[in-house]
């Protein structure tokens, strides 16, 4: 994973594909989270494969790809057809794929004034849950993270529950990651990291996007001192 989906931290990929390297193994990287939110070379970094996907940087759903390194060869997805240079049988889905480069084209044209500014809602949104919850704790690096994540736990707080009251309160979150979100057990990446079950069950994950506002923090912020005492 090039940053991890739920605590946002962003892994040293650099590193990981050189010890790869020296021993001759080939080296993917899941870049879902990565790709429209961090600046990435493929050569430079020294990744050999990496998956995408559209709908993280405002493409339809569905549609997504994969950076193949060339003359690296790998096995069939699905056999029958020549689509997708033979390693992916099926009528392609144009429409999605050029909405998905155009997405991206656009995603990358402005990442630095884009990304500061969740940066700015991120690290405002850390600092005021710091300091005005009693027992929170942050999940994940307090930098070294994607721009728009943020997530805490919280000491005797049911995360449901929350998400629950949030939604109530027109608020879009969630507890842990969105593949997940039909399982009631604790998130398996905040118990490696050494969270109790019940710490891990009181999380919430918020994710900001260029769209959201300085006013729109102000209202989550206000809403959970609201409604976290209940």
């Amino acid at each position: 994973m090039f940053a991890n989906n739920e605590i946002g931290t962003i892994q040293p990929v650099a590193q990981i594909a050189q010890l790869a390297k020296e021993k001759q193994i080939i080296f993917h990287t899941d870049g879902v989270q990565a790709v429209s939110n961090l600046e990435i070379d493929v050569k430079k970094i020294g990744i050999d494969a990496m998956s995408i996907s559209g709908h993280k940087f405002h493409a339809p759903k569905g549609i997504g790809a994969l950076y193949l390194k060339n003359g690296l060869a790998i096995e069939n997805l699905l056999h029958g057809g020549s689509q997708e240079r033979e390693l992916r049988a099926g009528t392609e889905n144009v429409a999605a794929i050029v909405a998905m480069a155009k997405a991206l084209e656009l995603a990358y044209q402005n990442l630095a004034e884009r990304t500061q500014k969740m940066k700015t809602l991120r690290d405002r949104t850390i600092k005021e849950i710091s300091d005005n919850f009693q027992g929170a704790k942050l999940n994940g690096h307090s930098n070294r993270r994607l721009p728009g994540n943020v997530n805490f736990s919280f000491p005797k707080v049911e995360g449901d529950v929350l998400l629950m009251q949030l939604d109530m309160k027109g608020i879009s979150a969630s507890s842990g990651s969105a593949c997940s979100s039909l399982s009631i057990e604790p998130s398996h990446v905040l118990l490696a990291l050494g969270l109790d079950k019940a710490m891990a069950k009181g999380s919430l994950r918020i994710t900001f996007g260029d769209e959201n506002t300085s006013a729109d923090l102000d209202y989550l912020l206000a809403t959970l001192k609201e409604v976290l005492p209940k």
